[in-house]
């Protein structure tokens, strides 16, 4: 077995663990001040909105070593007074100029100067205008989309989970895409369709590990009440150490090509289309990855804590802590599997919690001039069952 599969077993059998849900407090700021200064980022900056947005014209010129990329933006800008952008398309000397704000005119210009500089007919140019309301109705629908998205996914939760876990997953997935969108706004990449074809499809990796941690913590939480090991921020720690190993590889799998579309496609070869979607994804993966451990299990964990019922709980399990550490008796195994015994151990203390003292029980007073034969009659004395009479016979059964 590999280190990495050694420690992963590790986390799962709980012998070693990070403490995520106990520090919740530290990650949250983290969290926060994270997306302040993505807030900060678009509010300084700005997003750049690609021509599908906000209307244009974008130009595809065929392969040629006439014209340089610089050149090809100072025709463009002297002859609309707009300022390109232009994109090279391989490694040819083809380009793509796109244009924002352009009417037909204007485009009509642009095209006939940049073909004159080519020295190629204009129809060999290929020329795509975009209207302002085009651009409207896409960013239009893309809102729409987004909101249908979160309501689905926060129905299926409350149905699949329960609504905390709902809401947990919800305010992760709302950080997935603040700082998505602050870290396009810092580089200044365009806003395009691919944009948000990528920020759609980055909300379904980041939901999918939220759900795997989730599947895990409803799976060690089921028996909670009838245990008297760990409290509730305990177990949903253990359950995220053992689902820690698996988030993390399977992260590492889906960036690496996500990585090759951005650096090398994107990068090296001038993606064009490839780094709005590939930047898109390799955000919001990294993101949806640290949210799904270190926000969105703490806030179930913080909105469970607030229910009567498992304020209870842990007030038992700390009370039955502290009796054992009084009465030096050692924690039992910590496998992290509830057994008949923890069931025994959880109705005996939830019964203790309404049973009397046993200073608090009457007795009959002593008759008078019973002398040492009273004693015989006083009330007999509760004392706590033995839990570990009966056990290792073959019957089981008590003599």
């Amino acid at each position: 077995m590999s280190r990495l599969g050694a420690f992963g077993a590790k986390l799962y059998r709980g012998e070693v663990g990070v403490d995520f849900v106990g520090r919740r407090k530290f990650w949250y700021l983290v969290s926060i001040a994270i997306t302040i200064l993505a807030f900060a980022a678009v509010l300084l900056r700005g997003l750049t909105m690609g021509v599908e947005f906000q209307g244009g014209a974008v130009f595809t010129t065929p392969e040629t070593d006439k014209l340089s990329m610089s050149e090809a933006e100072s025709i463009v800008e002297e002859t609309t007074g707009h300022s390109p952008i232009v994109v090279a398309l391989g490694g040819e000397g083809a380009m793509r100029i796109q244009v924002s704000g352009l009417d037909t005119d204007q485009s009509n210009a642009s095209r006939e100067a940049l073909a004159e500089e080519l020295e190629i007919p204009t129809d060999q140019l290929n020329a795509e205008v975009i209207g302002p309301s085009w651009g409207d109705q896409i960013a239009n629908r893309a809102w729409q989309g987004l909101g249908i998205f979160m309501v689905l996914v926060v129905i299926y939760l409350a149905i699949a989970f329960e609504w905390r876990m709902a809401v947990a997953a919800l305010i992760a997935l709302i950080h997935d895409i603040t700082i998505t969108v602050g870290v396009y706004a810092l580089v200044g990449f365009e806003v395009t369709p691919g944009t948000v074809i990528g920020l759609l499809t980055i909300l379904g990796y980041s939901l999918y590990d939220t759900v795997v941690v989730f599947d895990g913590l409803k799976e060690q939480t089921k028996n909670y009440t009838r245990q008297t090991r760990f409290t509730y921020a305990e177990l949903a720690n253990r359950s995220l150490n053992g689902t820690l190993v698996r988030s993390i590889n399977t992260s590492v799998v889906a960036l690496l090509p996500v990585a090759a579309l951005l650096f090398i496609g994107g990068g090296l070869l001038g993606g064009g289309m490839l780094n709005d979607i590939a930047l898109s994804l390799f955000v919001g993966l990294t993101a949806g990855a640290y949210s799904s451990i270190v926000i969105a299990t703490p806030l179930v964990a913080d909105l469970k804590m607030r229910e009567p019922e498992v304020k209870a709980q842990d007030r038992r399990v700390l009370s039955r802590r502290a009796k054992r550490a009084e009465a030096g008796q050692d924690e039992d195994d910590l496998d992290g599997e509830f057994t008949e015994d923890d069931a025994r151990d959880g109705e005996r203390a939830a019964e203790e919690e309404h049973e009397p003292a046993d200073d608090a029980v009457e007795h009959e007073p002593e008759p008078a001039g019973a002398g040492a034969g009273a004693a015989a009659v006083r009330a007999p004395r509760r004392q706590p069952p033995a839990r570990n009479r009966g056990r290792g016979r073959p019957s089981g059964k008590r003599r």
